[in-house]
């Protein structure tokens, strides 16, 4: 939990200005050859099909255009069918070429014959070059569309021909520091597993709230859950102090109890726990410092063999100067002291801690040492992803030559008490989600019994090239992940946000809508938000996604 030094300073992450200029105007068109389909030249469209490249940042000129999938393994082969588009007026065909050194993988227009260069590093499209975007005039008709050269080009758009194209140079960036490409829900080949149907397009708990009086910078991750019509939530609390820097905020940090009958109007009840807000006074992870200068993630789950509600929790010690900030994360059980599924509101008994740095560590925990925990049942044990970041190469680095990543890892339990045990590094870390960046996973089970986590998926800011979404996995036994898939969840919902963080929750309501509480980031403003939005399962590509699993999982299983 937590970035380390990159919350520190959000004004490092700022995008240039957008000119101030018009879109330019659409033509129809149809697609005169089978084996062909379009996409939206906006944030996510898939450009190719049969590929995860999808855009990231594109022109203004060019933006909310239609442009068409060609299919990359054919035309990286030579074996494909000719696209043949059909106009009924004269129009320009807008295509981006990639300008990588390596050109011979990627077609190129070259100008004359009324060709002209419109839009320089028009598009960014992630793990691709830059995008220079060529018109070509076409009369009406159905004609064929293929640049000369070899290899990849994209079509991104139909423009009518009676409009004046002024070239500009977009100055977007280069997509291969989008590495590596990532599947969006809805956007690429694979029908979406959830639909976004829905939600506040505004924070559902706000700065100046009731309840907020005394939290300086918002809310973190932690976790919600629904008994009965209320729902609970236990959102990290980046308390600070009035007059304090903001990144302090992020040191004093706190556990609420907060409810809710809608998951939209909140009401605070309690505050769990409280941090220390102290710093570290030595580099290393040494008794002498505070090691609950800052308290994060507190996950409650049941354990119906108690009848009562365990609070997994972290607690770091943490220093001024060394990136992480956050370091030596240790992860504490604590016990409601009232029975019952009732009890969940505590308060709450620490029983010690479950999981901290120590001889079975292992070198990716890094220095910001066991940094969430979250347990789930299989079959008749239990697991627990737990996370780390700003790993070492070797124990040789410690404590303070860190790396960049921020992995999961299993650890295995035979009762919610422990002890817990981590699995070897012939498992963990877990990177088939995504090899170097998974954070705060929360997992739970769907109607066909797939598992599904879902987590952060990593911000498009601070120096990150992410996927900016939360994401998901799928698991048929608990132990074998999926790659991820990402939820736009702004292409229906007004965006608030730059930067999207943690999901707290994905919490079945009936007729297959679920319900995700989450936090987010607005750059512009110290105090972080929540939000909420609703999800709808579709249950025929659950299906289909179960029995792709089981085939891989068979197959997996053949090669051993």
């Amino acid at each position: 939990m937590g970035k380390g030094g990159d919350n520190v300073k959000n004004a490092i992450y700022a995008r240039k200005g957008t000119p101030q200029v018009a879109a330019w105007k659409a033509a129809s068109f149809e697609i005169a050859v089978p084996g062909y389909v379009t996409f939206p030249t906006t944030a996510y469209g898939h450009v190719f099909s049969g590929r995860k490249h999808n855009i990231v940042r594109v022109a203004q000129e060019i933006k909310g255009l239609t442009g068409v999938q060609l299919p990359a393994e054919q035309y990286e082969s030579g074996a494909y069918t000719p696209l043949r588009l059909k106009f009924k007026e004269p129009v320009k065909v807008l295509v981006g070429t990639f300008q990588g050194e390596d050109r011979k993988a990627f077609r190129q227009v070259s100008g004359g014959g009324g060709r002209q260069l419109v839009l320089e590093n028009g598009l960014t499209v992630t793990g691709l070059p830059p995008v220079d975007v060529y018109a070509i005039p076409y009369p009406k008709g159905t004609h064929v569309i293929n640049p000369e050269g070899k290899g990849l080009f994209t079509i991104v758009g139909v423009v009518k021909a009676d409009q004046q194209l002024t070239y500009r140079n977009a100055e977007l960036p280069d997509g291969r520091q989008w590495n590596p490409t990532y599947i969006v829900e809805g956007f690429s080949d694979e029908s979406p597993l959830f639909d976004v149907v829905g939600g506040p397009g505004k924070p559902v708990v706000e700065e100046g709230m009731p309840g907020t009086e005394g939290i300086q910078g918002g809310f973190e991750g932690g976790r919600c859950v629904k008994i009965g019509d209320t729902y609970h939530m236990f959102p990290t609390e980046r308390a600070g102090e009035i007059g304090v820097e903001a990144y302090y905020d992020r040191v004093k940090t706190r556990i609420g109890h907060w409810t809710s009958k809608d998951a939209i109007h909140w009401k605070r009840r309690s505050t769990i726990y409280q941090a220390s807000g102290k710093y570290a006074v030595t580099e290393d992870d040494n008794p002498m410092n505070d090691r609950r200068g800052a308290i994060w993630s507190f996950m409650p789950v049941f354990s119906e063999q108690a009848n009562r509600w365990y609070g997994y929790y972290l607690a770091y010690t943490v220093h001024k100067e060394i990136e992480p900030n956050h370091s030596f994360g240790r992860i504490w059980r604590a016990e409601s002291k009232t029975a019952g599924i009732e009890g969940i509101g505590g308060p709450y008994a620490d029983t010690g801690i479950i999981m901290e740095p120590g001889l079975d560590s292992q070198p990716w925990e890094g220095r910001q040492g066991v940094a969430s925990f979250f347990p789930y049942k299989v079959g008749d044990q239990w697991l627990g992803f737990y996370s780390g970041a700003y790993p070492f190469a070797s124990w040789k680095d410690y404590p303070k030559k860190s790396g960049k990543g921020w992995f999961i890892g299993l650890a295995e339990g035979k009762s919610l008490e422990g002890p817990w045990i981590r699995m070897d590094t012939t498992v963990n870390p877990v990177t088939s989600m995504h090899p170097f960046f998974i954070e705060n996973p929360i997992v739970s089970q769907l109607p066909n019994g797939l598992y599904i986590a879902i987590f952060d998926g990593g911000p498009d800011g601070w120096g990150h090239h992410l996927p900016n979404m939360m994401g998901y996995s799928l698991s048929k036994d608990g132990y074998n992940w999926s790659e991820a898939r990402y939820w736009p969840i702004e292409t229906k919902v007004n965006k608030w946000w730059d930067i999207m963080r943690t999901p707290l929750c994905l919490i079945p309501e009936g007729n297959d809508i679920y319900t995700v509480v989450y936090a987010a980031i607005d750059l512009k403003r110290r105090f972080h938000p929540m939000g909420m939005v609703k999800l709808k399962l579709n249950r025929e590509v659950l299906d289909t996604r179960k029995k792709l699993l089981e085939k891989t999982r068979r197959g997996n299983n053949a090669e051993r």
